[in-house]
């Protein structure tokens, strides 16, 4: 009697194997995205009188700040929700023809990687006094030599060419 034997290929994905998009790539998707989302929140600050005693260095509460942070998370999601579930996409990061992966280069999962990524990139800067450093910081982490910030690290992704 013989069997057939069949190969399964366990080789692990590799840095290489991922072609992961440059940090100039990843920079102009983010502020192409960042862009966009002003166009919406900035007309709507100006609305319900965010910019209000700026001239004369008040700043606006910090419920004002994390209401105005959660409408920001909103409208991300809304503009950029069908594109992430569906191509692991941004609008900036379609424009740059790059993508959202897990580490074995497949679409991430909503649950298990693009809540993780994004909770961490957002609410990050929401933590008053201390939020804007922690911000920095993990954009910061891209330098390393995996060229990931802290928010893939945290979801287990990486961004590639498309």
């Amino acid at each position: 009697m013989e069997f057939e034997t069949t190969e399964i290929d366990v080789t692990p994905t590799t840095d290489a194997a991922l072609n992961k998009a440059s940090r100039w790539k990843r920079l102009w998707a983010s502020l192409i995205d960042t862009f966009i989302l002003l166009l919406f929140i900035v007309p709507m600050m100006y609305i319900t009188g965010g910019f209000d005693g700026i001239k004369d260095g008040v700043q606006p509460s910090i419920v004002y700040s994390l209401l105005i942070g959660l409408l920001s998370i909103v409208v991300f999601i809304i503009i950029n929700g069908k594109l992430l579930t569906g191509s692991g996409q941004t609008v900036g990061k379609r424009a740059m023809g790059i993508k959202i992966v897990s580490l074995s280069g497949e679409l991430p999962t909503v649950k298990e990687h693009l809540l993780k990524r994004y909770g961490i990139y957002f609410l990050l800067g929401q933590v008053p006094f201390i939020g804007q450093i922690l911000s920095i910081a993990n954009v910061l982490i891209i330098f390393g030599k995996q060229r990931r910030c802290g928010h893939d690290h945290i979801a287990g992704t990486t961004v590639v060419n498309c």
